[in-house]
């Protein structure tokens, strides 16, 4: 808390924003009410759209509290591009897609007008978002590759290569895994030197591979993925893959794949040590190799209570 909180006050809002996406779920709930009023008034100030919408939206998803209709007023009165992109990613958030896409229509109609070739390139993106949700995956490739194609006339490498990222999940999702393999390869090789983008390939291929039930691939893919991840956001959402991975090798009782590959972790990110040698002591035990004392004295070895939260659900799976 005190990280978002020392945010606010230096009125750092980009920062502000990336704690919220990522840390959010961390909060109590005091905690978080309190962070989202401070949000709210330095939103405002700034005359933030990502941030507000943040505001509106964990207000309603974590607190209960409806923002939506302040929001949409502050739009309206607004009337800018930013502040209407951002009203209907909010729609987009919470599950109301076709009033989302129709927002994304309108503004796609204007922005060609005015010929701003990246805002188009950006609705584009997210109506391919929309389309994707909708399980409408040629429509989702077509849009995105329309985004694609605006990104590189802008010459914005980075979001083309991150794009092509998305595009080879898409196409892992339709089923065509070679071919979303081979994409993925050829994007890595072109995406050398920046972390992020190679953090995001990994975290594809950790989906090929849980997908085809390939537990020892997907746990190395989260492992790389963490390890260029690490000191971005991407390091959060990589950490939070292998969390779903363990809970699946756990429920299909492939004690084995855990307490073979913990090691590399706990090697890897030694500040996590005590976390990663609980996980593996809790397969242990559910594999019949140790007993329950010996869990007992890893787990009181483990001070971070979001970590410790973590084995405790790790632990209760079950088939």
């Amino acid at each position: 808390m005190e990280e978002v909180l020392k945010a606010i006050q230096e009125k750092e809002c980009e920062k502000v924003a990336t704690l919220l996406y990522y840390k959010a779920d961390e909060l109590t709930e005091d905690e978080l009410k309190i962070v989202l009023e401070k949000t709210e008034k330095l939103a405002l100030e700034c005359k933030d759209y990502e941030l507000y919408k943040l505001v509106v939206y964990y207000s309603l998803e974590f607190l209960e509290v409806d923002k939506i209709k302040d929001f949409e007023e502050f739009v309206e009165k607004d009337g800018s591009f930013e502040a209407k992109y951002h009203l209907a990613d909010l729609y987009y958030l919470l599950g109301e897609l076709e009033k989302s896409i129709d927002i994304y229509r309108e503004l796609l109609e204007e922005e060609t007008e005015k010929g701003n070739l990246g805002n188009i390139a950006k609705i584009y993106y997210n109506m391919g978002l929309i389309h994707e949700e909708l399980l409408e995956y040629e429509k989702a490739l077509e849009l995105m590759s329309k985004a694609e194609k605006a990104f590189e006339e802008l010459g914005k490498k980075e979001e083309v290569i991150h794009i092509r990222i998305h595009k080879a999940y898409i196409t892992f999702e339709i089923g065509e895994i070679p071919k979303a393999k081979a994409e993925l390869a050829e994007i890595l090789s072109k995406a050398r030197g920046n972390n992020q983008l190679v953090a995001q390939v990994h975290l594809v291929f950790e989906e090929i591979f849980e997908e085809k039930d390939n537990y020892d691939a997907a746990l190395h893919e989260c492992l790389y993925a963490m390890l260029y991840g690490r000191d971005t956001e991407y390091f959060d959402i990589a950490f939070d893959s292998l969390i779903d991975v363990l809970w699946q090798i756990l429920m299909e009782d492939k004690f084995d794949v855990i307490y073979n590959n913990l090691d590399m972790f706990a090697r890897a990110f030694p500040d996590m040590k005590e976390f990663f040698e609980g996980v593996k002591v809790v397969a242990l035990y559910k594999d019949g190799k140790i007993g329950r004392e010996e869990v007992s004295g890893y787990i009181t070895r483990i001070k971070d209570r979001r970590l410790l939260d973590l084995l405790e659900f790790l632990s209760e799976a079950e088939p």
